[in-house]
């Protein structure tokens, strides 16, 4: 989504009321995703553990009575060297360039490795105002953390550092509090209770995609990719038909499993998330084909949703 893809504005309540774009940036697996649905109150991205778990940007929409901020959750950058990975970064940095304010998150665990700087650097470029979000507060010692802030001021001219705990929703209001007054002032372009426009079918391919990536291990996640082909509703059930594809028979075979026990499992702990959250029976249906190699190439991409 574009800026220019909300194009009807909603009056802001009273004068003095801002709208702003946030690009959510930093390395794999800092909690951008984790952050997000916190801030949200509700699951619009998929999280895991693993790296590399966010491929396209993701959009947020949370409004509060002085402020509507519209967030895109990004890839991890990193250095790249597929297309599929490269096409990730090349996804973040174009977020970073239509926001008007940027995240930077960092491991207050395991922080400034060389991604972090060339996240940095990268954000540096761009002349936005940034802020130092340092996460994962959780699992480090008070006494840590001033050191860490100390430092990252000599980095950059960052307008707020705050240490934050995605996970435990820690340090959440601070920030967006923090945030507002770096947005520009104008009337929301989103409804109240918009909070993404991520169509349901995409989101239901990425729910089966962290199944994937959660109950699975090697290279299966980072080769994997869903698209959903059917979506019929009736009054009583909502039938999916997605497929999903790797680079290699070896890999479909794992994807299946013994007697279809994986893919059965995928499906059941997909199924069981989509119907608490639409509030519907869902029927769903999983097939695994094989396209080779196709992380490496951009015409196999673009059939894939990767555009």
């Amino acid at each position: 989504m574009n800026k220019k893809d909300a194009s009807q504005g909603f009056p802001g309540p009273a004068p003095g009321f801002r709208f702003g774009y946030v690009a959510l940036v930093g390395r794999p697996n800092v909690g951008k995703s984790t952050l997000l649905n916190q801030v949200l109150g509700s699951k619009i991205a998929i999280i895991s553990h693993k790296p590399n778990t966010t491929r396209t940007r993701i959009v947020g929409v949370k409004t509060m009575p002085n402020a509507q901020m519209v967030f895109f959750d990004t890839p991890g950058i990193h250095v790249a060297k597929k297309e599929l990975n490269k096409y990730m970064v090349a996804q973040a940095l174009q977020s970073a360039r239509e926001a008007e304010l940027i995240y930077l998150m960092i491991d207050a665990a395991a922080p400034w490795r060389e991604e972090d700087l060339l996240t940095l650097s990268e954000m540096q470029k761009l002349s936005l105002p940034l802020i130092l979000v340092v996460n994962k507060i959780d699992l480090v010692e008070k006494g840590e953390l001033l050191p860490l802030i100390d430092r990252a001021r000599t980095m950059a001219a960052f307008k707020e550092i705050i240490p934050v705990s995605a996970l435990k929703n820690d340090g959440i209001d601070r920030l967006l509090a923090a945030s507002i007054a770096y947005l520009p002032e104008g009337p929301q372009l989103f409804p109240e209770d918009t909070l993404t426009d991520q169509a349901e079918r995409v989101w239901a391919a990425e729910l089966v995609r962290e199944k994937i990536i959660n109950l699975t291990s090697q290279e299966i996640p980072y080769a994997t990719a869903v698209v959903v082909e059917e979506w019929e509703e009736t009054e009583k059930l909502i039938h999916i038909g997605a497929v999903v594809y790797v680079e290699r028979d070896s890999q479909k075979g794992i994807i299946i499993g013994q007697g279809g026990k994986m893919i059965k499992n995928i499906g059941t702990a997909a199924r069981e998330e989509i119907e608490m959250i639409l509030g519907a029976k869902i029927f769903l249906e999983l097939r695994v084909k094989v396209s080779k190699d196709w992380t490496r190439s951009l015409a196999t991409m673009k059939k894939l949703g990767y555009t």
